[in-house]
């Protein structure tokens, strides 16, 4: 039996009724997911078919099923968990299925101040929630000897400053409930206002600044440093007096960004960005880093 039939046949279990069909969504570059369509209700199925990412951290259906237990309790516009399971016995692969939120990804606003202001809200949100219970806690992506420096920029300088940085000591900071992976492709729009905010299998306990530097560097390579500054702008504005911005948080992000020379995300491609290349990442993430150089 194929995992996508043992996966329906869970599925059915798990709501006691009828799957009338299940079909691929796109844009996710780590895991499979699908739509569940029922007599009754929508739904969505993630499993995860990652062997790496399933190595270096087995528990991510626990992880994200806690993550969306945690979240909802808060009353923030997310997925609400159905059934896990966390070994993919029953499911053919490891697997979460959750209710569908109403909306789809914008990658291309008519307005940026509108959609930044949308975006920077939507996290402030996430970052209100009380977790000090949360188990999982923020680590780099990318673990400091690990980390090597990028012999393609045009920037050297620039990277070189921000590398010793890197490998500096890290700052003070009020630990908060961290998505640890938002950026606009995991963000949801209904009527050009924020309707949900999906993929949890990252969310810790951590600094606020570095979710802020993981939705800025996606937003520089994606479209401009002057949009992610927008961004930044944005954030400052709904979350005074309780963020203080860190340049710190942005250049750890950017190096968790980084594995080799710079390429265009798969992602986008499927929400309707095209004409970038991997040339345009590369320049922008040398300006967008010399644009951190001189904040600090």
């Amino acid at each position: 039996m194929r995992p996508i039939e043992k996966a329906e046949i869970w599925v059915q279990q798990e709501v006691g009724g009828v799957v009338h069909w299940m079909k691929r969504l796109p844009g996710s570059t780590s895991s499979l997911l699908y739509e569940v369509k029922t007599e009754d209700s929508e739904m969505v199925l993630r499993q995860f078919d990652n062997e790496e990412w399933l190595l270096e951290e087995p528990d991510l259906v626990k992880h994200e099923a806690s993550s969306l237990r945690k979240a909802s309790d808060s009353g923030l516009p997310i997925p609400a968990l159905i059934g896990s399971d966390e070994t993919g016995k029953l499911s053919g692969l490891p697997s979460i299925l959750m209710t569908k939120v109403e909306g789809k990804v914008e990658l291309l606003p008519d307005d940026f101040n509108q959609w930044t202001d949308g975006l920077a809200k939507a996290l402030v949100q996430i970052h209100q929630v009380k977790a000090n219970d949360f188990t999982w806690k923020y680590a780099p992506y990318t673990k400091r000897a690990d980390v090597k420096f990028p012999e393609w920029t045009k920037k050297r300088d620039v990277w070189q400053a921000a590398f010793e940085r890197f490998h500096g000591t890290e700052p003070e900071f009020l630990e908060t409930f961290i998505h640890r992976d938002f950026h606009p492709a995991n963000v949801l729009w209904t009527n050009k206002e924020v309707s949900g905010i999906v993929d949890w299998p990252n969310a810790c306990r951590g600094p606020a600044g570095i979710d802020v530097g993981h939705c800025r560097v996606n937003l520089a390579l994606l479209h401009s440093v002057e949009v992610a500054d927008l961004f930044l702008q944005a954030y400052q504005r709904h979350a005074e007096p309780s963020f203080s911005y860190e340049p710190y948080w942005d250049i750890v992000s950017v190096f968790d960004f980084l594995d080799g020379p710079p390429v265009v995300y798969s992602g986008w491609a499927a929400f309707g960005v095209t004409g970038l290349t991997d040339e345009m990442m590369a320049a922008r993430l040398d300006q967008y880093l010399e644009s951190i150089s001189n904040k600090e």
